[in-house]
């Protein structure tokens, strides 16, 4: 079923997909309205300066709309590529995909491509001969409608996309999806268990089955998602452990070893090859079951910020503090456990999980590297990560902030000039590192 989940949930991501069902829901409205038009007939009254009863002016208002609607959907498609070009130069290639998922582009697109669809369904069906004579009143009436809803859209459009390529509006898009998708994949706060998982004896555990094997990937490309469910199944079935040796994010080469199984007896090729459909491979990396993909993305844009080229420290100082939040976050964590069992209690999978210290290298260590020789964002780091260990209370995160406080510390007796500047970042460096670390340095 989680399977399942992944496949809808990257359907609904496409940039065709939203679209498509408009153009299919205008469809089938198209045929509703017309079969209502053929059973009521042209209202009486009042109400027949609202409907169109020449066949005439039927076909040449929606000629209009039909024509005008095809031409700003390719105004709206011109804007769009516009914007992810500038997207892919200010903020980076791997970015474009955020502003393609965008829900109001789809919107807007679809809209424009399904009223063009509908109003040539309904252009159709008019007759004005001398046996029959049908105009669809009431379904002119709805294109008129949702002629001037697109309008509006339009106006919508224009506004969002304006807003949209500003840093600040990128930056928080992507803390905002960054942080639904770590509590999806974190939801345990580490007071929801108290006990710390124990290392077993993981050569021991191996050597109790007589036979081994290894699966290898089908093709190259990232590792999108693993359905643990299923694998645990497959593990039940063949009473075996599995040993995976990549997780979702990883970049796999064809035929590489994917994992290992233990089992006790020799299992075939045609069970071997089953483990292996339980894995997605693409051209792209996933945020599903791949926490650190939009943490790359944010270290992308400050990057690209502290480049000599742009050399913007403001937005690479707000990419560190939509980070800082995320990683106070994980520090109450329990992150997954690398032992994973049956119903019955019995290890079947030996993982390879994410862990805090992995997490806060991906945040912090490139933008380190290139912040060399700007103090600003140098001085932020180190604030930043005053303000993570104010959360962090597990021992291990301790260490792992330390190390990154440490390398902090180095970089600025390196690049820094001013020593007042060294001498404010020192300052701050004693609220983490003990006094005989600090001091060495």
């Amino acid at each position: 079923m989680k399977k399942a989940a992944y496949s809808w949930n990257e359907l609904k991501s496409t940039f065709w997909f939203f679209p498509v069902l408009l153009i299919s829901l205008a469809i089938v409205l198209a045929f509703i309205f017309l079969y209502f038009d053929s059973q009521i007939g042209y209202p009486k009254g009042a109400w027949q300066y609202l409907f169109i009863s020449d066949a005439n002016s039927a076909r040449i208002i929606l000629s209009t709309i039909a024509g005008v609607m095809i031409g700003v959907a390719g105004t709206v498609f011109s804007i769009m590529l516009v914007v992810l070009t500038l997207a892919s130069s200010q903020f980076g290639s791997n970015l474009i995909r955020n502003f393609m998922h965008v829900r109001l582009n789809q919107v807007v697109l679809g809209a424009y491509i399904s009223t063009f669809a509908y109003c040539l369904i309904i252009l159709n069906t008019i007759r004005n001969n001398d046996q029959v004579v049908f105009v669809p009143s009431f379904s002119i009436l709805i294109a008129l409608l949702v002629t001037v809803a697109n309008i509006i859209l339009l106006v919508f459009f224009i506004h969002n996309t304006a807003i949209s390529i500003q840093a600040n509006t990128v930056i928080s898009d992507i803390s905002e999806s960054l942080s639904k998708n770590i509590k999806t994949l974190f939801p345990e706060s580490e007071e929801d268990n108290l006990d710390e998982e124990k290392e077993q004896d993981e050569d021991l555990l191996k050597r109790g089955f007589k036979e081994k094997h290894t699966f290898s990937a089908s093709k190259s490309g990232y590792l999108q998602y693993i359905s643990f469910e299923s694998l645990i199944g497959l593990a039940v079935e063949l009473d075996s452990l599995i040993e995976l040796h990549f997780r979702p994010g990883d970049y796999l080469v064809k035929d590489v070893e994917l994992g290992t199984v233990y089992s006790q007896v020799t299992l075939e090729k045609e069970k071997i090859s089953r483990l292996q459909t339980q894995f997605i491979v693409g051209k792209n990396r996933s945020q599903q079951q791949d926490a650190e993909h939009s943490i790359h993305q944010m270290v992308e844009i400050a990057a690209r910020a502290l480049s000599p080229g742009i050399n913007d420290p403001y937005t690479a100082i707000t990419c560190i503090d939509n980070l800082t939040a995320t990683m106070c976050y994980l520090a109450t964590t329990k992150f997954p456990s690398k032992y994973l069992h049956d119903k019955e209690g019995k290890l079947r999978i030996i993982a390879d999980p994410l862990t805090y210290e992995g997490m806060i290298d991906a945040a912090f260590n490139q933008i380190r590297q290139y912040a060399k020789g700007n103090p600003a964002v140098i001085i932020r780091l180190m604030e930043a990560l005053i303000t993570i260990n104010k959360f962090t209370k597990g021992k291990k995160h301790k260490k792992a902030i330390e190390k990154h406080a440490m390398m902090v510390l180095n970089v600025a007796n390196k690049s820094f000039d001013e020593p007042n500047d060294l001498n404010d970042l020192k300052e701050r460096s004693r609220l983490i590192l003990s006094k005989r670390a600090h001091d060495q340095h």
